[in-house]
This record gives C-alpha cells, sequence and structure tokens, in this order.
C-alpha cells in the first residue's frame, strides 16, 4: 500500500511568500496608477493654483506620489536659498484648486501637440471612440474583478485550512486588497462619459463663489476632470487666457451640455 506524505509549509515560509506578493502587487499598481488627466499635461509648462490663492508655475512631473513643478531657472527666496523646483505630495492634493496649461506658455513643440490633442478630442471620430468604449468595458470589468476578488477573500477565511492561513496573513491580504482598490481609480462615469468630445460647462467653487467655464471635455478619473480650451484668469483681476485645466473634481462638476 502507497504511504501519502503530507508536505507542510512552515509558518515563516507562508509570510514571506505572503510579504513578496503584496510587494509585487503594489509595485505593479503603483507603477501604473498616476492620475491620467494630470498625467496629460506632463512636461508642459503648467500654473498650479492652490485653494489659499498661491500659485506656482513649471514644467509638470507627475508620480504615483505626487506632482513636482520645474522652474525655468532657479531663484533665490526669501532666506536666500536657491530653489529649481516645487513639490506637492499626493496628500497635499486636497489643495488644489486647478492646474492650469496656458496655451500662451507652451513651446512651439507642445503648442502643436496640444492643437493636435483638442482635433482629435473635441468630436472624436468612429475608431477613438470604439477605442474608448473597449477601454471603458475593461475598466467596469476590473472593478468587478476587484469586488469579486474582496468576495473570494472574505468567504475563503471561512474555509479550513485556506481559512487559517489567510486570517493569519490578515495585514499583507489587506495590503493586496487596498493597492487593488486604489488601481481602480478611473472607474466608469456614465453621466461624464457621453459627454466626452463635447463642449460642456464647467461649475467650479472658488472661495465663496460659483465660476462657470465653458470648454471641451477631456477626460475624467476619480479625483479631477479635464477640460480643453476654456478662456480663464487665475485672478479676478487678471486678463482671461486660453488655457486647460485639471480640476479636483470636489471642486468642478460638469453641470451642462453646451452645444
Amino acid at each position: 500500500m502507497p504511504y501519502i506524505v503530507a508536505v507542510t509549509i512552515p509558518y515563516t515560509a507562508i509570510t514571506i511568500i505572503f510579504i513578496v506578493l503584496a510587494t509585487a502587487v503594489g509595485a505593479f499598481v503603483r507603477k501604473r496608477s498616476r492620475d491620467k488627466c494630470l498625467r496629460d499635461f506632463e512636461r508642459n509648462m503648467v500654473t498650479l493654483e492652490q485653494t489659499s490663492g498661491k500659485t506656482i508655475w513649471g514644467r509638470l512631473r507627475v508620480e504615483n506620489t505626487g506632482l513636482e513643478f520645474v522652474y525655468p531657472e532657479k531663484y533665490k527666496d526669501q532666506q536666500g536659498h536657491e530653489e529649481a523646483s516645487y513639490i506637492l505630495y499626493k496628500y497635499e492634493y486636497p489643495d488644489i484648486q486647478a492646474v492650469i496649461r496656458v496655451h500662451d506658455e507652451l513651446s512651439e513643440q507642445n503648442k502643436i501637440a496640444r492643437e493636435k490633442e483638442l482635433k482629435r478630442t473635441y468630436h472624436p471620430g468612429f475608431w477613438r471612440r470604439f477605442k474608448r468604449r473597449i477601454l471603458n468595458v475593461f475598466r467596469t470589468v476590473r472593478d468587478s474583478v476587484v469586488e469579486i476578488v474582496n468576495l473570494l477573500i472574505s468567504q475563503a477565511k471561512k474555509a479550513t485550512p485556506a481559512g487559517k492561513v489567510l486570517s493569519s496573513q490578515d495585514k499583507y491580504v489587506s495590503q493586496m486588497k487596498q493597492e487593488l482598490m486604489t488601481s481602480a481609480g478611473t472607474s466608469f462615469e456614465p453621466l461624464l462619459e457621453r459627454y466626452i468630445g463635447h463642449k460642456v460647462v464647467l461649475e467650479m467653487i472658488k472661495g465663496d463663489k460659483i465660476l462657470e467655464y465653458c470648454g471641451v471635455l477631456k477626460e475624467y478619473t476619480a479625483e479631477f476632470i479635464e477640460i480643453m480650451d476654456v478662456s480663464y484668469a487665475v485672478k479676478p483681476d487678471h486678463p482671461t487666457r486660453t488655457a486647460d485645466l485639471v480640476v479636483p473634481r470636489k471642486l468642478g462638476l460638469i453641470r451642462h451640455l453646451a452645444e
């Protein structure tokens, strides 16, 4: 009669496996989790307008942990030391009023690229709309997968012996779930989706006022809305200029179709 040999995996080995999995999932997700609206302005000269009224001007660099605005040249601050850039960390995003890309501040190369993107965005052709529909299918599936993973993990915890293993590694299981949830930051929004590529009216809360701006809706994510070809002035006494905006959704919403 053949012998059945039971192989047991030491608790330490299981912990190491979960640490490796959590780290790998986290690294993969973080690499791909840069906000798409902000990413569209990368390597362009932009103005960061904060809710306090402070403004920063520089070439934008976007990372998953925050933004960097690289100054055209170094300058000395009031304390006398030189500064070459300004870093805004992700936890400071609630301070953003808008990220503004003013058309006449762009390089000639970036102006040409921006004009091409505006033409592609405004009343997009069949293939661009078709590509977006396919992407939205994947986004919807991804959101569903995240929910299914949460459900399966919850059910597995009730089983034996798998449940004991998962329960003992709760910290790392939760970390992987959190990374997956974070990656689902561009969830499909039917109310906004139908107006992509159309002129719309954006309502923006600015201090104690609600201002309206008309432009072409380019993109949205869970945190931001991107709108192109807007007449915008940072300060009430400044002249309006043609610009593209990225606005936090907590301060801006699409209120009307404008065509």
